[in-house]
C-alpha cells in the first residue's frame, strides 16, 4: 500500500471511531460494486441507513476534506446506495442518508474529524 492508500486507511479508521462513538453501528466497510464504485463506510443510525463518504487531507492541503465531494460524487454515492440495498434486502424503514467525514490530519497534534449528515 503506498502512503496515500495509508492515509485513506487511517482516515476511514478515524472516521469508523467517530461513527460508532455517534452511536451509530458500522456494517461494512469499503463496500465495492463492479465499476460503479465503492462506500467508504455503510453504518446503521437507528432505523437510517448511512452511506458515509471519507475524505482524507493532511494540514495545508489546496483543499478542505470536506469540499472534495461534488454533485457527481454525490450522485455516485446514491447509486451505490441504491445497489447496497438491492443486494442486502431492501430498504430499510428509516430510509437512506448520505454524510461525509472529513479528516485533517495536522504536522503536529490531533487529526481533526468532522462529520456532516445529509449532505445530498
Amino acid at each position: 500500500m503506498n502512503a496515500r492508500g495509508a492515509m485513506g486507511k487511517y482516515g476511514e479508521t478515524l472516521a469508523a471511531r467517530r461513527l460508532t462513538g455517534a452511536g451509530m453501528t458500522v456494517l461494512e466497510r469499503n463496500w465495492r460494486c463492479g465499476r460503479t464504485g465503492e462506500i467508504d463506510i455503510v453504518a446503521r443510525d437507528g432505523d437510517v441507513l448511512v452511506v458515509c463518504e471519507v475524505k482524507t487531507r493532511r494540514a495545508g492541503s489546496f483543499e478542505h476534506p470536506m469540499a472534495a465531494v461534488t454533485p457527481e460524487k454525490t450522485e455516485r454515492l446514491r447509486r451505490l446506495a441504491e445497489r447496497w440495498i438491492q443486494t442486502h434486502g431492501g430498504a430499510p424503514p428509516g430510509g437512506v442518508r448520505i454524510d461525509l467525514v472529513g479528516v485533517l490530519l495536522p504536522q503536529r497534534g490531533a487529526p481533526v474529524v468532522e462529520h456532516a449528515r445529509g449532505v445530498a
